[in-house]
């Protein structure tokens, strides 16, 4: 006979495995915003930044090829 399948512990392991998703996206925005040297932004200048190119999406070819150049 089978055992029993575990739901409670693959959910568990599942969020385990979304938080650890979740930090690293973090932690990987968080270097690329000092490798650009956006950190000596104030966090109302970035936020609007960051606003206004998500609302301009005809430029994002060009930044594609600037941020494959820096890097």
């Amino acid at each position: 006979m089978r055992k029993p399948r575990d739901f409670d512990a693959d959910l568990k392991a599942l969020e385990d495995k979304a938080r650890r998703l979740k930090t690293r996206k973090v932690r990987q925005l968080g270097e690329l915003v000092i490798a650009t040297g956006a950190d000596t932004l104030t966090a109302d200048e970035l936020a609007g930044a960051l606003i206004v190119l998500a609302e301009t999406k005809e430029a994002g070819e060009a930044w594609a090829r600037r941020g494959v150049a820096f890097f």
